[in-house]
């Protein structure tokens, strides 16, 4: 299944450029107004936790524990422009658990797939300061 590099939730965040990234910097800067040093630190914590998070759905010993990270997975992507990210998580969000463990696993390789790409662009990012 193809999973959309864009905002599909209906939330107005993205534009054109978004689709092609990882990270839509353009909304971030709409929350940084523009301070790059606190965009680099904003992207620097996200990068540092999004694998932390998704080893918590990794490591979730029940559905609820599934859904709380995959949820804080989505707002702290949405947060920064990850909009890949954030899609991924939502539907991990509304699978309602993990009874189907190959959804799951195929999921979570999209989640790690996406959080590379978004590593990958924001260490980038830092290599031009």
């Amino acid at each position: 299944m193809p999973v959309p590099s864009a905002n599909t939730s209906g939330h107005g965040c993205e534009d054109a450029s978004s689709a092609t990234v990882p990270i839509d910097l353009a909304h971030l800067r709409r929350y940084t107004l523009g301070d790059h040093e606190l965009e680099m630190e904003v992207l620097g914590l996200f990068i540092e936790q999004a694998p932390l998070t998704i080893q918590s759905m990794v490591q979730a010993h029940s559905d609820r524990d599934w859904h709380r990270a995959a949820h804080t997975l989505k707002g702290s992507a949405r947060a920064v422009g990850a909009w890949r990210i954030a899609e991924l998580a939502e539907r991990a969000e509304s699978m309602g658990g993990m009874s189907d463990r190959s959804a799951c696993e195929r999921l979570l390789g999209h989640l790690r797939a996406a959080a590379e790409e978004a590593r990958s662009q924001i260490s980038s990012l830092a290599r031009t300061d």
